[in-house]
């Protein structure tokens, strides 16, 4: 059961999605808001996202989890945090429909290896993906190996290291626009729940939930959230 913090579950879920689907600052953000007759401190909304950002992500993974694998693309792209580089894996299918993703301070064997283990972890083993394609790191062709002796994958599976199949996730650039304008992260903890409410509304701009929203649109994707949270909008 959820406090909603002194405020309505509808306003600080509204904040969410805007702060997360749009990338604005906490500033602008609390600016939008103070026109619209509400005072909330920049701070405030800051924590707001931090903790109901993760939960959205969280409790709408049944309905943006693909059922089928197919063929993924996976890659990673860099994120600021406290100053220093991080990676941020992403793996989507052909359509571009988002797989997975996993923030991790280190670009090696460990780090892929953990994000295509937890990608594929999530999903049904009759699910899996029949290839995999990515980019000529080594790294890659080491975890996908030792998936494939830990019995994770199947022996079958192919891995492609072909650049251009990948060319559909660095097309989603739309996701470094939403995650610039915040200038670095303090931490991996403050930078990895932001990005899963950054990922879970870059979703639904892709057309990733539709099926969800009942042909409502917007208001289809607000009530969609607001249900996983108990708020029954009319």
């Amino acid at each position: 059961m959820l406090s909603w913090r002194h405020f309505r579950g509808e306003i600080i879920l509204s904040c969410v999605r805007w702060y997360c689907k749009e990338g604005i600052s906490y500033r602008d953000l609390a600016e939008m808001m103070l026109e619209r007759g509400l005072h909330v401190d920049h701070t405030t909304l800051y924590r707001w996202v931090q903790h109901y950002a993760p939960e959205m992500e969280k409790r709408l993974r049944w309905y943006w989890k693909p059922s089928m694998g197919y063929s993924w693309r996976v890659d990673e792209t860099y994120v600021k945090v406290k100053g220093e580089w991080t990676y941020l894996y992403r793996a989507v299918d052909k359509q571009g429909h988002t797989i997975d993703f996993y923030l991790s301070p280190t670009r090696n064997t460990r780090a892929a290896k953990r994000f295509l283990g937890k990608a594929l972890k999530s999903m049904k083993p009759w699910a899996h993906p029949g290839a995999i394609n990515t980019d000529k790191a080594p790294a890659y062709h080491a975890a996908i190996t030792e998936l494939k002796a830990e019995g994770k994958r199947p022996p079958d599976t192919v891995h492609r290291q072909v650049k251009y199949l990948n060319n559909i996730i660095e097309a989603d650039g739309k996701l470094k626009r939403l995650i610039n304008p915040v200038r670095g992260f303090k931490s991996m903890k403050t930078a990895y729940a932001a990005i899963k409410g950054f990922e879970l509304m870059r979703m639904f701009k892709k057309g990733q939930m539709d099926i969800w929203k009942s042909g409502q649109g917007l208001t289809g994707e607000i009530r969609l959230i607001e249900r996983q949270f108990g708020i029954y909008s009319a």
